[in-house]
């Protein structure tokens, strides 16, 4: 199940959103030379990365932050800045440039601490935006539980597009973070801190509702029906010029020697 696109378009430019993508690019880019030599890229991890061993003693808070902007990899990125594209643009849109900035960072320093809390002797680093981006995806669900999320679906050989709302593709997700965070030792497996995803994701919709009492509450889900208040985006598909091939004519079967056609008689 993996998110391509939502029907709910923002009013305004994104520019943070855009901002924090670019961000996440750079700084990645910067550090590239260096992620082939183990021993400088253990060291400059050390140095900005959650470690959260250090913290746990007083130690490093400012990893909390640049901790955000750090990724293990291109796929790392690049799942990360989807999401944030999908998800971040309608955020900033409801709270504006200043307010969705302040929002994001306390998201991903609430998903940082949670992850501490959850392992306060582990002296492995944690990086990557995705506290921050479940906040933002936390506080997307609690504004727009049912704006249409467009989802790719992969079954074996089968690849389709199916549209969701928001409530049940980002509550899946998260419940899928409990899961994985309660059966794993101290809310990691695979590399993953899940504890951290769920940290951010909580922390977002908490942020979130002093902004969603403003609008009213359960009168302004009951209101939009959870859907955003403006029109939703619709996308059409556009068929393929290649023209089709007809299939050529199966040739008759060949008939068996000697064999004697049947004729059937009404009555």
């Amino acid at each position: 199940m993996f998110p391509i696109r939502d029907h709910n378009p923002a009013t305004r430019r994104p520019y943070v959103n855009y901002a924090l993508i670019v961000a996440n690019v750079v700084i990645f880019v910067s550090y590239l030379p260096i992620s082939t030599n183990m021993a400088a890229l253990s060291a400059f991890f050390d140095m900005w990365a959650i470690v959260p061993a250090k913290i746990s003693t007083g130690q490093d808070f400012h990893a909390l932050v640049s901790s955000m902007f750090l990724h293990g990899g291109w796929m790392h990125l690049l799942g990360n800045m989807l999401f944030l594209y999908i998800f971040g643009d309608n955020v900033e849109d409801l709270l504006g440039h200043l307010g969705y900035a302040a929002f994001y960072f306390a998201s991903g320093i609430g998903a940082g601490a949670l992850q501490v809390l959850a392992d306060p002797g582990s002296a492995v680093p944690i990086v990557g935006a995705s506290g921050a981006i479940a906040g933002v995806m936390g506080g997307y669900l609690l504004l727009f539980p049912r704006a249409r999320i467009d989802i790719l679906i992969f079954l074996i050989v089968i690849v389709r597009i199916i549209s969701v709302p928001a409530w049940m593709m980002l509550g899946l997700w998260f419940g899928m973070q409990v899961v994985n965070g309660a059966t794993s030792q101290a809310g990691t497996g695979g590399g993953v801190a899940y504890w951290a995803h769920a940290g951010g994701f909580v922390t977002g919709m908490v942020l979130l509702v002093p902004a969603w009492l403003r609008r009213g509450g359960i009168s302004f889900w009951k209101r939009t029906h959870g859907a955003p208040d403006h029109p939703a985006a619709r996308y059409r598909y556009i068929k393929s010029d290649v023209p089709n091939v007809p299939r050529p004519p199966r040739p008759p079967a060949p008939k068996a020697p000697g064999a004697v056609p049947v004729i059937r008689r009404r009555r």
